[in-house]
């Protein structure tokens, strides 16, 4: 392959693509758009110089999974208009409104188009998961077609899982690690004598705690214990000592258990 090949911008090799489609290319033709020219473009090299070129990573098109993709997989556009996106994340189409098939490539802070941190305060994941629900909530296409009420229920969910996932720092720590390659089992047996015993006696003072005021101290040390291991956790991953992340996660999923438990008491 000639180095001219290899350093053409991205962005020409989508306008040729896109510009190459038979004029019979109509809007009931597949929207699955042919890039062989991808194909022949290594997967080891950035597009140099394309200002575009992040915009597309971003809209979850990879560089080495286009390359990787056969044609038929490779979907650019709106299912139905076949329009490009003109900004990520694309779950709706902004020609025709379209609500559009679920992309697992997308993250949980992309869809809500915050950094992927951990510390999300300041940020309105509320206020962005309200705006989501009322473009993709499944009542607001019931009449339309069966696929595409299939997109918004599936589209809806995700959102709603992405918004309790995020809103949370225990869920969201966990998330994190996971997106990191770092896996919690969070049934995993306590094998840590420090934690067994106390986690026995906290038992204890939940089961002999008999009024509101005992249960409400009980509940204020434990959200204290973990914001405290929440911080712990915070530092640990920014430093990315995963080890130390994932004993924070071990605490902090017990104490969340006794914030659950007390609240039902109460």
């Amino acid at each position: 392959m000639s180095k001219k090949n290899l350093c053409t911008p991205l962005s020409s090799l989508l306008r040729r693509c896109l510009t190459s489609i038979p004029q019979h290319f109509t809007s009931h033709s597949s929207p699955h758009i042919k890039l062989s020219i991808l194909h022949r473009v290594s997967p080891h090299h950035r597009p140099p110089h394309d200002p575009n070129f992040d915009f597309y990573c971003s809209l979850g098109f990879s560089w080495k999974n286009l390359c990787s993709k056969s044609a038929e997989e490779i979907q650019l556009g709106c299912w139905n208009c076949h329009a490009l996106p003109h900004s990520a994340p694309f779950l709706v189409c902004d020609s025709c409104r379209c609500i559009q098939p679920v992309d697992g490539s997308t993250d949980y802070f992309q869809i809500f188009g915050v950094e992927r941190k951990y510390d999300q305060e300041g940020e309105n994941l509320e206020g962005k998961y309200k705006e989501w629900q009322k473009k993709l909530h499944p009542d607001l296409v019931h009449s339309k077609s069966k696929k595409e009420r299939d997109f918004a229920a599936e589209q809806s969910a995700r959102v709603i899982d992405a918004y309790r996932t995020l809103s949370k720092p225990l869920s969201r720590g966990i998330y994190l690690l996971k997106l990191n390659g770092v896996e919690i089992d969070e049934e995993q047996t306590i094998s840590d004598p420090e934690l067994l015993a106390e986690i026995m006696e906290i038992r204890e003072t939940v089961e002999e705690a008999t009024d509101s005021e005992a249960l409400n101290l009980i509940l204020s040390q434990m959200q204290e214990k973990l914001q405290n291991w929440s911080n712990t956790f915070g530092h640990a991953f920014q430093n990315r000592n995963f080890e130390e992340a994932k004993l924070a996660i071990r605490r902090m999923t017990y104490y969340s258990r006794v914030i659950d438990e007390v609240g039902k008491k109460l």
